[in-house]
């Protein structure tokens, strides 16, 4: 597995762990392991000597911003290094698990976006992400793409977090208003792709790109209201008012690559295939909350 200092690296060993050996690859290990996807001969080489079953890539460059001025660093992460995975796992016969992002697409209108709708990244790094998951279709290997958005833990950094060390710091928030998606844990990502990975395991044609998402859907002000809302009864410091946070056209901070202003992704394909019933976002963000408060605030972004 790919990526597991990551919000979805971290929950998805959690979860793969009672189904079989798991194999958590970081930059850097001991044993001369390396799933640095900027080095996709030393990824290669890794990859043949651990002959896995299923490869997990829950790593990718996700700097949005950042993409703009390294796309070459991009290219390689998001695009070329699932393209080699993609080719090992044809090669070894096995599976690929691999997450894409609602950034694939525009943003327009207001509809959910469908696994069948056209891509039209607005980023450079959404066309990677759109590049990578190319790659890994024309490779020909049994796969599992999920498209997901707006992913949060109650480690690491994410939108989450941060607005929570934020509230407990400022007595006025502003907080952008005109995009629209649906908040997803990473705990729910995890759980999800295994259940899918078991059924699809037995019944390999099911192999193939799901949204993957929580339900409902809110702008970015909405989820800080509600986290917030979330954190006094959970009983975390918060000096900002339902009437401190601000809901504002544009970022108040300046921002490189533009974001797609409709993010929703409809999951009633996952649901159908794989008979599942995916809860509500309020859920996922209350819980993580809760796993916060009970952390204490200090802990969430280590």
């Amino acid at each position: 597995m790919l990526g597991c200092q990551g919000k979805v690296g971290w929950e998805l060993e959690r979860a793969m762990a009672p189904l079989a050996d798991v194999t958590a690859l970081s930059r850097e290990s001991t044993d001369g392991s390396s799933c640095d996807l900027e080095d996709t001969e030393a990824l290669r080489r890794t990859l043949r000597r651990l002959e896995p079953d299923v490869i997990a890539n829950a790593a990718a460059y996700t700097d949005v911003d950042g993409a703009e001025a390294e796309p070459e660093r991009a290219e390689r992460v998001n695009a070329e290094a699932p393209a080699v995975l993609a080719a090992e796992a044809a090669r070894l016969g096995a599976w690929l698990v691999h997450y894409s992002t609602d950034y694939v697409f525009d943003g327009s209108g207001s509809k959910p976006w469908r696994e069948g709708d056209t891509p039209a990244p607005l980023s450079v790094y959404g066309a990677t992400k759109w590049r990578g998951e190319n790659a890994i279709r024309d490779a020909g290997c049994r796969h599992l793409i999920f498209r997901t958005q707006w992913v949060y833990a109650p480690r690491g950094r994410s939108f989450l977090t941060t607005i929570l060390r934020l509230a407990a710091e400022r007595d006025r928030l502003q907080v952008v208003d005109e995009q629209t998606g649906a908040p997803t844990g990473a705990e729910l990502i995890a759980d999800v792709t295994v259940h899918a990975l078991q059924s699809a395991l037995v019944r390999p044609e099911l192999a193939g790109t799901y949204h993957l998402a929580a339900r409902g859907e809110t702008t970015w002000h909405g989820y800080a209201r509600f986290a917030l809302e979330a954190a006094r009864r959970a009983g975390l410091p918060v000096r900002t008012t339902d009437a401190g946070v601000e809901a504002v056209a544009t970022s108040p901070l300046p921002t490189v690559a533009r974001r797609p202003r409709n993010s929703r992704l409809d999951v009633g394909r996952l649901e159908r295939v794989f008979g599942l019933q995916l809860p509500d976002w309020r859920v996922g963000v209350a819980r993580a909350v809760a796993d916060i408060q009970a952390r204490g605030l200090g802990a969430i972004e280590t």
